[in-house]
């Protein structure tokens, strides 16, 4: 029989990429949300990683898919691709990797479609027996593949749906103490509105952009063929952005972004015990995406104080030299009894005619942090100016 806590493991691992728990920041307040495949949370971009993770509002770019469909109609190219990779946790194992790649066609200048596949692979995994011996290695992975349609509602204001298909697969179908495992599917889809607006202001041009997002509103997904699901992380993402130029050779921008799981939470004490048996205290299991949904609003133990600590908040800036270089800073901030993520970000792009290059980095502010050293690249091509070369 193969060993449980090699499954534990696993799961265990994805929770602290998800939610950045950390021993040292456990405090007696701490009543973190967890949820099924949280890699789909991970910012896979560069630009917006630079900007501390705030994207829904920014800008459009090619990694738009990931943040909001709806701004594809607004891109000044009719089509293009990106390709994301980072290197992930490596301050604590160095073969879990997260790759995104993304692409959009305009239709018209109304319309648009677009698509993304992540892969997020685990690294290899040593299963054993209850003696230790060796019996399989197994490379867990997950991956989403999802297709967006989005479409101008008015000169300025846009919106989008994307439907998604997601794969878990966590064990290789092996037997986890004595109950056979499968991979994890679901669907779900996203409904997003983009606002942005080009005005001229003290004889300089501006733009203000604000977008809404709710991510993954699908199935939950099961490992196993017993009763037991787990909800993926629906989410709710807020921002808003803001662009000016200082002259015709330099510009800033500054984003804002709030989020909010969509997800129940959980009670502080989750079990109670009878004559040792473990009773359940929450069925949150049993409710349905919808109701989840709704109830995520007002459920928290701790009420409405407890609600407002479960919004993360990101800030950031990007400075554009000649459109061609800029540099970029930003910061997140998750409470500290909801994960306690607090980092700082930075870095730059190098836009050519042709392709793009991006990158960033996390500086966590407490030590010993998960995500140390995570960097991020992003390689994006404007496939319409390519063809205007030839």
């Amino acid at each position: 029989m193969i060993k449980l806590f090699r499954f534990l493991f696993i799961v265990t691992l994805i929770v602290i990429i998800s939610e950045g728990v950390m021993a040292q920041a456990t405090t007696s307040g701490a009543n973190t949300i967890t949820t099924a495949v949280p890699f789909l949370g991970i910012t896979p971009d560069s630009r917006a990683g630079g900007m501390g993770d705030a994207g829904v509002g920014l800008t459009p770019d090619v990694s738009s898919q990931h943040w909001n469909p709806a701004k594809y109609v607004f891109m000044e190219s009719d089509m293009g691709v990106g390709l994301s990779y980072s290197p992930w946790l490596r301050a604590l194992v160095n073969d879990i990797n997260l790759a995104y790649l993304s692409g959009y066609k305009k239709i018209d200048d109304q319309q648009a479609i677009s698509s993304s596949l992540r892969y997020f692979s685990l690294g290899d995994i040593v299963f054993t027996d209850i003696r230790g011996t060796k019996l399989t290695t197994q490379s867990p992975n997950e991956f989403a593949i999802d297709f967006g349609y989005s479409r101008k509602l008015s000169d300025i204001f846009s919106g989008s749906v994307a439907v998604r298909y997601i794969r878990s697969d966590l064990t290789g179908g092996q037997m986890v103490n004595g109950v056979e495992t499968r991979p994890g599917n679901s669907f779900a889809a996203d409904v997003a509105f983009y606002w942005y607006n080009e005005f001229r202001a003290n004889r300089k041009d501006n733009i203000f952009s604000a977008g809404i997002n709710i991510q993954n509103i699908g199935s939950k997904i099961s490992y196993t063929d017993g009763e037991v699901k787990d909800f993926i992380p629906t989410n709710l993402m807020i921002g808003a952005s803001y662009t000016t130029e200082l002259d015709d050779y330099n510009s800033f921008s500054f984003s804002f972004e709030a989020n909010k799981l969509l997800v129940p939470t959980p009670p502080k004490d989750s079990t109670t015990y009878v004559d040792g048996e473990v009773i359940l205290a929450s069925r949150a299991s049993d409710m349905s995406v919808i109701k989840g949904m709704i109830t995520s609003f007002y459920d928290a133990p701790g009420g409405f104080k407890e609600e407002m600590q479960e919004i993360t908040l990101a800030i950031g800036v990007e400075y554009w030299y000649n459109k061609q270089f800029a540099i970029r800073g930003g910061y997140f901030y998750e409470n500290e009894n909801k994960g306690n993520r607090k980092y700082f970000t930075a870095g730059a792009g190098l836009r050519m005619n042709v392709f793009s290059l991006d990158f960033s980095y996390l500086l966590p502010t407490q030590r010993n942090h998960p995500l140390e050293n995570t960097l991020r690249f992003t390689l994006s091509f404007d496939i319409d100016a390519f063809g205007n070369q030839r």
